[in-house]
C-alpha cells in the first residue's frame, strides 16, 4: 500500500500549534486508517496544548467520528466505508485492571501526555480494529463525535451511583461539565444545580436542562470554612461532580455534601485543592475520581445518541456550536474555550476551509 501526505495540526510547544503536511499513516495487521469527519475539542486537548502538558510532535484530537478508509489484512469486523466512532484503547488483559474490567487503568497504558499520540486533528487517523465502534445507519457523524465523551460523562455519572430524586451539583459548565448535564438528565436526575462562573455557559447549561437546572456563579455558594467542618450547608447535595479542574471549584463542591455524601472529580487541573481532612472525616464524605469510561460505555453513548430524546436530542442544537472550523482555526478555538468566549462544544472538520483529503487516499493494495 502507497500512502500520500494529509494535513495534521502539531503540537510544537505551550500554545505552540502548526498545520503541517504529515504521511498517511498505513494501518497494521490489526489496524484500521479512518478518514476524519470531526474531531471534538477536549478539555484535555487543552491542557496539553496550552498548558503545555502534552509532547511536542504529537497529535491530539481524541473525540472522533469518520469513515473506514483502508483497513490491515488480519482485520475481521471492519470494512472501507464503513462509519465508525474512536473507543477505548485495549488493555494488555491480563494486569488486575484489565481483569476487574476497567482497561483504562491499565498498567501498561502511557501517562496521558507522555506519549508521542497520533490523533484526530488530520485528515485521517489510524487505530486498532478493537478500539472502533461502529455508528448505525441513521445517526449522522457530526453527532456521533460526541459519542467518546458522552461516554467519559456516563462513566462520572455511574462512579457517582446518582439516582433519580437525588440532587447533584455540577461545578463547571465546560464541555465535559455540559455532557454531565446531559448523562445525569438521561439517568432522570431532575435536581441539578451548576456552579459556573461564564454567563454563557450559564446559558448553554439551563438550556441543557430543559428546566431541571438552576445556574449559579461559584461565589453565590455558601462554602464552610475550616473553623468548622461539620457544618452542613442549606439544600445540600447528595452528589457534586466536578468539571472544571479548578482547585478552588473542587474545595468549594466538597462543602455542598449532605453527610456522606460523594464527591467525583472528572476535569483534570493543574492546581492541586486542599480538602479539609476533618470534614471529610467528620461527615463521612467519599472524594473519587472517574478517567475515560465503563467497559462498553462508548458503544452506550453511540446508542444512546441514536436513539435521540428530549435529553439528548438537544445535543447538537444547543451543545455543539454551529459552525465546525477548520485545522486552520483550531488554536484560535482552543483560545476561545480557555477564555471563556466560546461556551458549546467545538468540533473540527478537516476538510473544511477546502482542504479536501479524498484526493490524498492510500491505494487499495
Amino acid at each position: 500500500m502507497s500512502g500520500g501526505t494529509m494535513r495534521a495540526a502539531v503540537l510544537h510547544g505551550r500554545d505552540d500549534l502548526r498545520i503541517e503536511p504529515r504521511p498517511v499513516p498505513e494501518p497494521g495487521p490489526r489496524e484500521v486508517l479512518v478518514e476524519v469527519s470531526h474531531c471534538g475539542v477536549c478539555g484535555s486537548d487543552l491542557h496539553m496544548v496550552m498548558d503545555g502538558w502534552g509532547r511536542p510532535g504529537s497529535i491530539g484530537g481524541h473525540e472522533w467520528s469518520g469513515r473506514v478508509a483502508a483497513v490491515g489484512p488480519e482485520t475481521a469486523r471492519l470494512s472501507v466505508g464503513d462509519a465508525v466512532v474512536g473507543g477505548p484503547t485495549p488493555g494488555c488483559g491480563s494486569c488486575p485492571a484489565c481483569r476487574e474490567g476497567r482497561t483504562s487503568r491499565c498498567v501498561h497504558r502511557a501517562t496521558p501526555g507522555t506519549e508521542d499520540t497520533s490523533g484526530a486533528f488530520a485528515d485521517f487517523v489510524c487505530a486498532d480494529e478493537r478500539s472502533l465502534v461502529p455508528v448505525p445507519h441513521g445517526l449522522d457523524l457530526r453527532t456521533a463525535a460526541l459519542a467518546e465523551p458522552l461516554a467519559v460523562a456516563l462513566h462520572a455519572v455511574n462512579r457517582a451511583a446518582v439516582a433519580p430524586g437525588q440532587r447533584v451539583l455540577v461545578a463547571g459548565a465546560g464541555p465535559v461539565g455540559a455532557l454531565v448535564i446531559l448523562a445525569l438528565r438521561a439517568r432522570g436526575v431532575e435536581d441539578i444545580v451548576v456552579s459556573e462562573p461564564n454567563p454563557g455557559r450559564q446559558k448553554l447549561a439551563t438550556q441543557l436542562g430543559s428546566g431541571s437546572v438552576v445556574a449559579v456563579a461559584p461565589d453565590e455558594l455558601d462554602v464552610p470554612s475550616v473553623v468548622e467542618p461539620a457544618r452542613i450547608v442549606d439544600d445540600p447535595v447528595d452528589v457534586a461532580l466536578e468539571c472544571s479542574g479548578r482547585a478552588a471549584a473542587m474545595e468549594a463542591a466538597c462543602g455542598q455534601l449532605r453527610v456522606g455524601g460523594r464527591l467525583v472529580l472528572v476535569g483534570a487541573g493543574m492546581e492541586a485543592p486542599r480538602f479539609d481532612p476533618n470534614r471529610i472525616l467528620l461527615n463521612e464524605l467519599e472524594v473519587t475520581g472517574a478517567f475515560e469510561y465503563d467497559p462498553g460505555g462508548v458503544a452506550e453513548a453511540v446508542d444512546l445518541l441514536a436513539a435521540g430524546g428530549p435529553e439528548v436530542g438537544l445535543a447538537v442544537d444547543v451543545l455543539v456550536e454551529p459552525d465546525d472550523i477548520g485545522l486552520d482555526g483550531l488554536l484560535d478555538a482552543m483560545r476561545g474555550l480557555v477564555g471563556g468566549s466560546i461556551a458549546g462544544k467545538v468540533l473540527v472538520d478537516p476538510r473544511s476551509g477546502g482542504f479536501g483529503s479524498f484526493d490524498s487516499l492510500p491505494e487499495e493494495p
